[in-house]
Order: C-alpha cells, then structure tokens, then sequence
C-alpha cells in the first residue's frame, strides 16, 4: 500500500513542484506557538503507516460544539498558522491542523495520491469522535485536497473552499484530481470564495468551479479586494474574509 499511494500520479513534476512548496514552507519553529494556550501536540497514524503531526487547539467552552479541521496551502506549516483559529476555540470548537505528509514534521513522501487519502483518513477519523458539529476550512491546496478526498459519508455540517483551483489536469495531472469533478450533489453547507486580487489563484483558475458550486447551491463570494488567503495587504480585506468565514461556519451553532 505505501508504494502504491506514495507514487506520483502528475508526471515527473510532482515531486519536483512538492520539493519546491515544502522549501517555501520553511521548517518547524516552536517559538510560532509561544504563548498558546490550550494547544496540544498530536500525532496521526496512517494507513501505510506514516506519522503525521500536527495540533489541537482545545475548545475554551464546554460541552464542546465541535471540531475545525484547517487544511491549509502547500507552502505552510502548521505551527504557523494554528493560532489564526483561536477564536474557533473560544467559541467552543477543538481546532486540528497537521503538516502535510512529507512536510514539516510529518513522515512520508510528498505525493497528490497519498495526501489525499491522509486527508480521507483524518475526516474519517475525526468523524467517529464525538463531536455534534464538523467543520472544515480548505484554503489554496488544502481546497484541492478536500474535494480530491470527497466521500458523501463525511457529512460535513459546513465547509469552507477558499482559493482552490477547479483543474490540475491543465498542468499533467489526471482528470480524476480534478476538484471541479467532485463536487457533491448538494453543496448548500458549502461556501466557495475567491479574489479578483488573488495572482496564485488567478480569478479565471475558479471560475469554472464557482459555476458549477453555484448549480449545486452553495454559497458563492468572489470578492473585488480579496488576493490570496492570508496574502491581503489591506488588514480591512484580510479582516472582512475572516469574518465572513467565521459567519458561516459558525451559523448554525449560534
């Protein structure tokens, strides 16, 4: 099984491209959570037998509402960014994010196929706990990966796709990884955003995808001001998305 899903299925950029991102993504730094509370160091098992580590910011309130799994870009770590979140955890939600495989901390090769069973695996998994309330924000790669790994047994009560491409199959990858084709029947516990100022993925990269999002009911915000998640240079901008994130997320639970 580890030979199977640690090969690479984009063609001989693949692992090139994930060497690249994993550089940009720098290397572990403990002094990124200096002062958070609440924060607990995890570690997943996969099926094939790789550590994945990561973090649980621990819900502030009890009983727990829920949990928050952030999928983040493939140019960052976790530790840091977990702390943008603290406010899922003020409101009652336990806030999980790991390092891609073959990033940061986490063992294995940086392959599409075996990120996203990693992914599958962490849904799954999360899903069997207790939680009454399962939220998921993907922004950037971590969009592609949450569509790539879509099972409808996730029901998830809300998820976020901020910033993710509709094709990998315009740079080698096969259609099947395409996030455009897997989309759900019924989107209406999603939200897509995008942003006219967004130069990584550019306005015409989610169009196609914003369409079909639309057709299967979710909700759709393609912001003039918006660039790339955690890239504005307008504070206001990077604020309003945030907001506009925590809303929806947070809806039905207030």
């Amino acid at each position: 099984m580890q030979d199977s899903l640690e090969t690479r299925v984009c063609g001989w950029k693949e692992p090139v491209m994930f060497w690249l991102w994993s550089q940009a993504a720098g290397r572990p730094d403990a002094q990124r959570l200096a002062g958070l509370s609440g924060l607990t160091d995890i570690a997943f098992s996969t099926g094939d037998g790789r550590t994945l580590r990561g973090y649980r910011l621990a819900a502030r309130t009890l009983p727990r509402k829920g949990y928050l799994l952030v999928l983040q870009g493939n140019a960052i770590l976790a530790d840091k960014l977990i702390g943008e979140f603290r406010r899922y955890a003020e409101s009652g939600y336990d806030v999980y994010m790991y390092d891609y495989r073959g990033y940061g901390r986490s063992e294995g090769k940086r392959r599409l196929k075996a990120i996203v069973s990693d992914v599958r695996e962490i849904i799954d998994f999360l899903n069997k706990q207790p939680y009454p309330r399962r939220l998921v924000y993907a922004f950037s790669f971590g969009g592609i990966v949450l569509l790539d790994a879509w099972q409808d047994a996730f029901r998830l009560d809300r998820a976020v796709v901020d910033s993710a491409p509709g094709r990998l199959s315009d740079y080698g990858c096969p259609q099947a990884y395409d996030p455009v084709r897997h989309l759900p029947a019924d989107c209406t516990h999603m939200l897509f955003i995008s942003g006219q100022q967004d130069r990584v993925v550019t306005p015409a990269m989610v169009r196609e995808i914003e369409v079909q999002a639309r057709q299967c009911g979710a909700r759709v915000v393609n912001d003039e001001e918006f660039a790339h998640p955690f890239m504005d240079a307008n504070p206001a901008s990077r604020q309003r998305r945030q907001s506009q994130i925590e809303a929806f997320l947070l809806e039905e639970a207030r």
